[in-house]
């Protein structure tokens, strides 16, 4: 029974994925598409954890939690360059 919830669970974590990447590519303007990275690396993050779960791999696990901290690094640099015109000051 589990494996086949995580098996549509990751059917609908790819739909959500490739409507970020419309998102993404199509947004209106820049905050919109940062947000939309956000998103996606958030969803990257749920989609390696539930095949860590289907795998029954502790690896999984790690890469996620690696993929979280350089996800949150990445936005707050953006954030900055957004509100600020420069990253390091």
């Amino acid at each position: 029974m589990l494996h086949n919830v995580i098996i549509l669970c990751l059917g609908m974590i790819s739909v959500a994925m490739l409507l970020n990447l419309l998102r993404l590519f199509k947004g209106p303007d820049l905050p919109d598409r940062v947000l939309a990275l956000d998103t996606l690396y958030v969803n990257a993050i749920a989609m390696i954890i539930l095949m860590g779960l289907l795998l029954r791999s502790n690896l999984y696990f790690e890469a996620a939690l690696l993929i979280a901290v350089m996800g949150f690094v990445g936005t707050v640099a953006v954030a900055k360059y957004l509100l600020r015109g420069d990253i390091i000051e």
